[in-house]
Order: C-alpha cells, then sequence, then structure tokens
C-alpha cells in the first residue's frame, strides 16, 4: 500500500512535454510511480479532469520577518508554492550582532516595507550567526520548504558595525572577514549569496541603503568567497536605471565566481540583455534573467504607503489617525475638494495628474492587461465627463473606503505584455520578482503562479498566450534547478512529492483585499485563488480546496538537493 495514490490527473509535469493521463504514487514524501498504479492508497485522490503538477517554486521573496510567526507562508502558499527563496536583494537578519538589529530593522523597514512595530512584535532573536539563523528556522513550523540566501548588507553590518551604516569602505580586514562568513553561511546551507547596487532602495532619511555603492573589489571579493565554496549562485540586483551599465560586471562577476549569476530583466532593451546571456554561455558563464510574468508596480488604496492623494498636505495631517476617523474625513465633501485641488497641483512622481492615463481601476477580479486607451482612469473618466482625480478619489472610496487603483510601473512600456512574453519565451530567464512578505501594504504579485497558469495559459485577449506545459515548466523545473533544487519540479519517480492538483475550468484570480493579521496588528494584502483543489508537500496534502490542512511538514532547505533514486528509497 503507498502512503497516496493520485488518481487518473493530466499530469503536466515539468518538463515542457504534452501532457498525459496518469496515476502518482507517493511514499516516504517522494513520488515512487508515475503511470498505471495498481496499489491502492492509504489515503487517495480522485483527479479525475484536473490537472497535476509539481510543486511551484518561487525564487524572489522576502518572507525573512515573516517566517518567525508564520508558519503557513501566504499569499504564496495559496497558489501552488511549496518552495520558497528568500534574503534577496542583499536584505537579510543573518548574520547580526545584538547591537547590529536596529540597522538590520531600519533597512528592511525602508527596503521591503515591513513596518517596525511589526517585527519588533513579531521576531524573537534566537540567533546570531547564519549557522544558528538556519538553526532557529529549523526549530519552527512551516508548510512549505525555506531557502535562505546570506544578503551583502547584512554581513557589512555584523562585520563593520556603525561603520556600516555610515556607509563607509570596507578595509581589506572587513573583506576577508564578509569572505569568510560568505564561506560559512554557503557551507550551513545557504543556497546563495544577494548583492545590490541599486539607488531605489533607500532608508526612510532618504540615503541610499549602505553597502548600495561599496567598491567593485568588495562585491568579486564576495562572489569569489561564494565560488570557493562551489556549486551555488549569487543574486546580483543592478541598477535599475544603468541595467545595461551593469552587464560587464555582470559577466565578470560570473568568470571570477565559476557560479551562475542571477540578474534583474525589465521590458526596455531587454534584447541586449538576451544577447548578453547568450554571449556569456558561449564563453561556458551562466546567466539567469529574472523576469516578472506582469507588470511591476504597486496597488493604490487609502491605507498604502502611496497612492494618489498620499503627497497631499490634507491627507498626511490625518495619516496617523485610526482608519474610521481617516473614512470619516474622507466622505467629506469640503475635505474631499482640498484633496483633489492638492493632488491637482502635483507636478512629479508616479501620482502626478499626467500619470491618470497609466493608473486602472480594480474590478472583483483584476485584468493585469488592460488597455490604457480603454480602461485607464483617464479614460473612464473622460467618458463619464469627470476630471480624473476626482474619478479616482471615487474609485478609491468604493466599498467604504476599499476600491482600488492598479498601477504598473515597469514591464507595462507598450501598455501591454507584449514585451514579456518574449522575455518568458526565453531560455535564460526564469520567473520571477514575486516579492512575497514585502511592500505589504501596495503589492499583491505573490500570486504570480496562478496569474501565469491563467491569464497567459488561457485567458488573455490583447496577444498570444503561451503553452500550458511551458508555463508548468517555468514555474517549477526551470526555477529549482537554476538554483540547485534537482529534487523538485517535476513529477516524476525519485522527486520530492510536491503537487497541485487544479480545477483548471475554475481557475481564478479575485481581487487582493486587506488584512490585519500581522503582529501588532500590522495590515496587508492578500490575495487568494479559486481552483487549486489540493496542494501536496513532501507527500502530505497542506491545502484542500484553498483551506489549510493543519499540517507543517516543511523543512529548511540546506544547500543544493538532488533527487534521489526510487530503486534505492528501500535502504535510504
Amino acid at each position: 500500500m503507498h502512503d497516496l495514490v493520485i488518481r487518473a490527473g493530466l499530469v503536466i509535469d515539468g518538463t515542457g512535454s504534452e501532457p498525459f493521463v496518469a496515476d502518482v504514487a507517493i511514499d516516504g514524501g517522494l513520488i515512487t510511480q508515475v503511470g498505471s498504479v495498481s496499489g491502492r492508497g492509504a489515503e487517495e485522490i480522485d483527479a479525475s479532469g484536473y490537472l497535476v503538477t509539481p510543486g511551484f517554486v518561487d525564487l524572489h521573496t522576502h518572507y525573512d520577518a515573516q517566517v518567525m510567526w508564520d508558519p503557513i507562508l501566504a499569499a504564496s502558499a495559496w497558489h501552488g508554492v511549496t518552495t520558497v527563496v528568500m534574503g534577496n536583494c542583499a536584505v537579510g537578519f543573518a548574520p547580526v550582532k545584538p547591537d547590529a538589529r536596529g540597522f538590520i530593522l531600519g533597512v528592511m523597514e525602508a527596503v521591503e516595507e515591513i513596518p517596525r512595530d511589526v517585527m519588533e512584535a513579531g521576531i524573537a532573536w534566537d540567533w546570531e550567526s547564519f549557522p544558528q539563523y538556519l538553526d532557529a528556522l529549523d526549530r519552527r513550523q512551516h508548510t512549505i520548504d525555506i531557502g535562505t540566501q546570506v544578503a551583502h548588507v547584512a554581513l557589512r553590518g555584523y562585520v563593520m558595525g556603525e561603520r556600516a551604516d555610515r556607509d563607509e569602505p570596507a578595509t581589506g580586514d572587513d573583506l576577508a572577514q564578509m569572505a569568510e562568513l560568505t564561506r560559512e553561511a554557503l557551507r550551513a546551507g545557504a543556497l546563495a549569496l544577494s548583492c545590490s547596487r541599486t539607488t531605489a532602495h533607500r532608508m526612510r532619511d532618504g540615503r541610499i541603503v549602505p553597502g548600495t555603492n561599496a567598491r567593485a573589489d568588495e562585491v568579486m571579493a564576495l562572489a569569489e568567497a561564494m565560488g570557493q565554496v562551489g556549486n551555488r549562485v549569487m543574486q546580483y540586483l543592478g541598477n535599475y536605471a544603468e541595467l545595461d551599465k551593469d552587464l560587464p560586471f555582470t559577466q565578470e562577476l560570473a568568470r571570477r565566481s565559476g557560479c551562475p549569476i542571477h540578474f534583474i530583466m525589465s521590458d526596455t532593451g531587454w534584447q541586449q540583455r538576451i544577447a548578453t546571456i547568450e554571449a556569456a554561455a558561449h564563453e561556458g558563464l551562466t546567466l539567469f534573467g529574472h523576469v516578472a510574468p506582469r507588470a511591476v508596480g504597486m496597488i493604490a488604496h487609502w491605507q498604502a504607503v502611496r497612492h494618489p492623494f498620499s503627497d497631499c498636505p490634507g491627507m498626511m495631517a490625518i495619516a496617523d489617525l485610526p482608519w474610521d476617523q481617516q473614512l470619516a474625513r474622507l466622505r467629506d465633501a469640503a475635505f474631499k475638494a482640498q484633496l483633489v485641488a492638492e493632488a491637482k497641483s502635483q507636478t512629479e512622481g508616479w501620482f502626478a495628474t499626467t500619470n491618470f492615463q497609466r493608473m486602472f481601476p480594480m474590478a472583483d477580479y483584476p485584468d493585469y492587461e488592460p488597455d490604457p486607451a480603454v480602461d485607464s482612469v483617464g479614460a473612464v473618466a473622460e467618458r463619464l465627463g469627470q476630471d480624473p482625480v476626482e474619478y479616482a478619489y471615487d474609485v478609491m472610496m468604493a466599498g467604504n473606503g476599499h476600491g482600488m487603483i492598479y498601477v504598473p510601473i515597469a514591464n507595462y512600456t507598450a501598455g501591454s505584455l507584449v514585451e514579456v512574453r518574449g522575455l518568458l519565451n526565453h531560455p535564460g530567464t526564469v520567473v520571477s520578482l514575486a516579492d512575497g512578505g514585502a511592500h505589504c501594504t501596495r503589492v499583491s504579485d505573490s500570486a504570480a503562479p496562478t496569474f501565469m497558469l491563467a491569464h497567459w495559459g488561457r485567458d488573455r485577449t490583447r496577444g498570444e498566450t503561451l503553452p500550458l506545459a511551458q508555463i508548468v515548466k517555468a514555474l517549477s523545473h526551470d526555477t529549482a534547478s537554476s538554483y540547485g533544487l534537482n529534487d523538485r519540479g517535476l513529477v516524476a519517480a525519485g522527486y520530492l512529492a510536491d503537487l497541485n492538483i487544479i480545477d483548471y475550468d475554475r481557475l481564478r484570480l479575485p481581487g487582493p483585499y486587506r488584512a490585519f493579521d500581522f503582529p501588532a496588528g500590522g495590515q496587508r494584502l492578500l490575495q487568494k485563488a479559486e481552483g487549486y483543489v489540493a496542494t501536496v508537500k513532501h507527500g502530505q496534502v497542506i491545502f484542500r480546496n484553498g483551506e489549510h490542512c493543519g499540517v507543517y511538514p516543511g523543512k529548511v532547505v540546506r544547500g543544493p538537493q538532488h533527487a534521489r533514486n526510487p530503486a534505492k528509497l528501500a535502504t535510504v
């Protein structure tokens, strides 16, 4: 008898091959048979008419704080994700000395917009070194698997103390210590090293995050230390404004480390970056471009960090009031007139009045590829004969002040996802940038797997879709293997029993909503999915029809992983 048998599902196995109907047998947390399974299961799931896919692997999350208090990791786990990687963008919580925790909290609050009071209420600091951090994670319950990266900013804070906060150059001794700590973290189980040189990340006082402008020799020293451990990867977040200028440096990181380098892609000038990936491959180097499957932007609402009226003096004056008092003021006609007038005077920033052609009211089931000429706040306001600023105000007041506006920024230069499709089609790119756990009041991109399946596989009307088998491969095998997680991402014997059973006809993505379930009453945007019949992790059903089953089979992933041979399972 098998532990679990999934019967007669349409298997999309993660290889990119055509789907096929098969049973899947699971024993000891591993897939042991795919095909016609004669043996019974202690538990069986009838998957007739449903898709059976590998569990999805999300490489770009910021659950570093949330993992300390949330064993489920919503919303990612609601969307078929069974493995997440955190510690991205050069920020993380280890290594950290007790007197440097404030520095790390300040960086995380600034870069990832996780309120400091939430983190202070939710984090029990029971580690200092990176190995101790992994042990601390092991002591906590997890529904899905957690992969980690050692972060450059944390290394600087540990070694340099206050000099890191002052953004001083690292000395030779500093570099030697950081290199040794990098090796220690990787040997303990970190999957990667993450570094950032983007000027978009700034502290609360406006400073660029310390370490962003570290000398090239400092970043290179860390890459070389990573290469000395071997079989790891590096995430390098270049400056958004100068991505192409960073390409030669990215290639040099690959040469000096001998390891794959993962970097960020956008839809502007992407052909040059693809050409760099291909040229590097001819040289024997491996580069991966990370691509968001939909526009990177924000969701504007009254309680978000940013919205069309957040910089208005009137709004700033009431920003610290309880929500019910804010809402009462927002309903006042005179106050509305004041805010509208103040908003019209804005001439800079994403919420300047000239950008209302690039903002879109969010429906109950949002369209993430809207047409600016038809669907934008500006276009709709014009059809209604309204001022666009007033219309934006009314949109946000809908639903008792819970209305939302979608603001795509990057990856939407053409006013559609046409360029993104080109990026997703290239073998040198991986699906990424969901940012789960970060930007909690204005981003819900951890729903990316469901969006990929529904929009790119079935519902797109403004251009070509993508083959469903290709989408599943991109969400599972490609992401997993690019980070050395070769024990997952396929529905095949010997691989982890991480699986999704999906009613594809019913798969839909409702709009995001606000929840106040973080420590200290902190708020976040959440987005659920419809159509996931079950999600299986390490052979255990963790979700049924979107509801958590109260089991926690997730583990901390330590280092690269290899598929196990099913023929030897009995002796392992």
